[in-house]
């Protein structure tokens, strides 16, 4: 999916209109927050997922797995 957005200046700041599209696409509504993660290569992600959260599940999968035995005996 390839939308165009422009650049308007909002008081101090610049913002941009998200395209019902899009809004569509992301799952979003009103009031929602997006997460904009910078790309290598000056790229950017957008995305309703929070990318620290993301770290913070790979975390607990890995802790997991290496504990299954200790939390398995732990909730007994």
């Amino acid at each position: 999916m390839t939308e165009t957005l422009k650049v308007r200046k909002i008081g101090n700041s610049y913002g941009f209109t998200v395209p019902k599209s899009l809004v569509d696409h992301l799952r979003v509504k009103e009031g929602d927050l997006l997460h904009v993660v910078a790309e290598p290569g000056g790229g950017l992600r957008v995305s309703p997922f929070d990318p620290a959260f993301e770290a913070t599940v790979t975390a607990l999968e890995r802790t997991r797995s290496k504990y299954r035995n200790a939390l398995r005996e732990l909730a007994k």
